[in-house]
């Protein structure tokens, strides 16, 4: 193993829209997600009661039901090249995200990333009950990336980062390289390089070019 690649989700691989708007117009609180969502990226709410209000539109709602929907999740472009990239250079793909963990979880099956971060769900007798186990906020992908990437004998200095938003300024700061994907403008201005479009494939020559260094 060389390093380890720590992929975000939401904004980065989902595009446009979070991984939990797009499942909250099949539970019927997408609305009141997004605006959650919003009022979080403004300072406005804390990450802990977006994602409890979240977690509560999931109550009744079976895993397999959130499996399927998950099937038509939008995404970028070029994931699988990347992943199967990774692994063939000794880069061990991770995502670390805000993401629930079913999303997660569906990614690494769906395109081979070894594990995910996310907040944890309550399940009895596979539905959900609308708790929410775990807290979130913009250290916990950091926090997950160290630890990570310790058990694999390395250090974040030897790792990367793809990320977009404020949840990933502080992995970004720790990190050996950070790439910003359809960045904001601030995550933009801490990553040291920023691509933009629909495939994630374009930040493979960074990544070459990193490697080699």
């Amino acid at each position: 193993m060389r390093a380890v690649a720590f992929f975000d989700v939401d904004g980065t691989l989902v595009p446009g829209i979070s991984s939990a708007v797009y499942l909250g117009g099949y539970l019927g609180h997408q609305e009141a997600v997004a605006e959650a969502e919003a009022a979080w990226d403004a300072g406005l709410m804390d990450p802990r009661s977006v994602e409890e209000l979240d977690a509560r539109g999931w109550a009744g709602t079976s895993e397999a039901q959130i499996r399927e929907w998950l099937e038509d999740i939008p995404l970028v472009d070029g994931i699988a090249e990347v992943v199967e990239w990774c692994h063939a250079h000794e880069v061990v793909p991770a995502l670390a995200t805000l993401a629930w963990r079913p999303v997660g979880e569906f990614l690494c099956s769906r395109f081979g990333f070894v594990e995910a971060s996310g907040p944890t769900l309550e399940v009895r007798d596979g539905i959900y009950t609308g708790i929410s186990l775990t807290g979130s906020d913009e250290f916990k992908k950091r926090d997950f990336a160290r630890d990570f990437a310790n058990h694999h004998g390395l250090t974040l200095s030897g790792c990367a980062a793809i990320g977009d938003s404020l949840s990933d300024l502080p992995l970004f700061a720790e990190v050996g390289l950070a790439i910003g994907f359809n960045a904001t403008e601030k995550a933009r201005a801490l990553a040291h390089t920023n691509h933009t479009g629909p495939d994630l494939r374009a930040i493979l020559p960074t990544f070459e070019t990193w490697l080699e260094s």
